[in-house]
């Protein structure tokens, strides 16, 4: 263990003339270690550029979920990115943006309609790709997923999607007990 100076002055020398560190730096360290653990991107799954990248990323900040279906995702990207040449672009700003100002997640969509309405539709796009497994698309909506879409992984516990019968035919018309 290094010695650690009182004060945020010099910072205390061994004897032996090891490294030596100040409470200031140690501290600032320890912050930014329990800061970066409480980030989801910070553990996000490898992409193979940096566009996708960012895309986990902000879906992973925009989710609320540390880890996502990375084959799922690559499907949302690539339909976002067929409906918008932009997309791609838009989201590294919107990060660009969150990482400077340390924007928190619960006020990032009334912050960007207010300050940034060019941004303010990424948000949307991804949670509606996630939560509802569509994408808008020229042609319609795309739909890209269902019983994996995120608003039913997340009641999957006690809820099954609505088009899955739990019972055999013709159970739905059985009075509940």
């Amino acid at each position: 263990m290094f010695p650690v100076s009182q004060d945020s002055g010099s910072p205390l020398e061994l004897a032996a003339g090891g490294p030596s560190i100040s409470r200031r730096v140690l501290l600032g360290g320890l912050l930014t270690a329990y800061t970066a653990s409480l980030i989801p991107w910070a553990v996000a799954q490898s992409a193979p550029d940096a566009d996708r990248g960012n895309f986990l990323a902000l879906s992973a900040l925009i989710a609320g979920r540390q880890s996502l279906d990375n084959d799922l995702a690559m499907r949302y990207y690539d339909a976002l990115v067929a409906a918008d040449p932009q997309f791609p672009a838009t989201v590294t700003a919107l990060l660009t943006l969150i990482n400077q100002q340390q924007i928190d997640p619960l006020h990032l969509q009334t912050m960007l309609d207010e300050q940034h309405p060019e941004l303010a539709e990424i948000p949307r796009k991804i949670a509606t790709a996630w939560f509802l497994g569509m994408v808008a698309a020229e042609e319609g909506v795309k739909v890209l997923a269902y019983e994996n879409a995120l608003n039913a992984e997340i009641v999957s516990d006690v809820l099954k999607p609505p088009s899955y019968c739990i019972g055999g035919y013709g159970s739905w018309a059985n009075k509940p007990t």
